[in-house]
């Protein structure tokens, strides 16, 4: 039977034990962290503070600039497009790109003040299935309006990149219902670029929009 069961997930925050006091020190980290923690510096705002504004910085544009006062390198590592890749591995690879250049270029570098190193954290993560379970678009519709956000953000942003599944979970069933217009637009749409709960709305827009076909 073709369904989709909605899950949810659990998170644990883990102090890595690494910590950076300059770029170099950044760089050093960035390439020796295990993915969770590149994923974890990069979206762990967006869950935390779904109400606000969209696109915060991520941890490394943030530290670098507010912290070390390189608003250059800020705003380049700020400038980070998170939905073009579709790995953590090609993430990482970006973010390296960008500190080996900004590391070649400097004779001397600025210090942390004491306290303020940047600390790598992770996640471990657990996921759970839920009672949700849709059959069709509209019981679908129905529930993705109930389910709590972390089900949301664990369909839609860790299928795609910590997951590596390359789309959300949602386009990849709609194609499964040969619903592929509905597919396309959800598997087009810029999650960073929304809130989690306006989000949940332009999905919610989408799927009724095609639940009448």
């Amino acid at each position: 039977m073709n369904e989709f069961t909605f899950y949810t997930k659990l998170e644990q925050t883990i102090l890595l034990g690494l910590k950076a006091r300059n770029v170099q020190g950044l760089l050093e980290g960035i390439r020796h962290v295990p993915d969770s923690s590149i994923y974890y510096h990069t979206h762990h705002y967006l869950q935390q503070h779904h109400y606000l504004s969209p696109e915060p910085p991520n941890d490394f544009a943030y530290w670098s600039s507010k912290v070390l006062g390189d608003d250059v390198l800020g705003e380049q590592l700020s400038s980070v497009d998170i939905i073009q890749f579709h790995s953590i591995a090609e993430l990482r690879e970006r973010f390296l790109t960008i500190l080996e250049n900004n590391v070649e270029m400097k004779e001397r570098f600025t210090f942390s003040p004491a306290g303020q190193e940047f600390h790598f954290m992770a996640s471990r993560v657990f996921v759970l299935p839920t009672d949700h379970v849709a059959h069709s678009l509209s019981e679908f519709l129905d529930i993705l309006g109930r389910v709590s956000v972390n089900s949301l953000y664990y369909h839609i942003f860790d299928a795609k990149l910590r997951l590596a599944k390359r789309e959300n979970d949602f386009s990849t069933w709609f194609a499964t219902l040969g619903k592929d217009q509905l597919a396309e637009e959800t598997r087009n749409l810029d999650p960073y670029t929304y809130t989690l709960e306006g989000l949940r709305k332009r999905m919610m827009v989408l799927v009724k929009k095609y639940d009448k076909d």
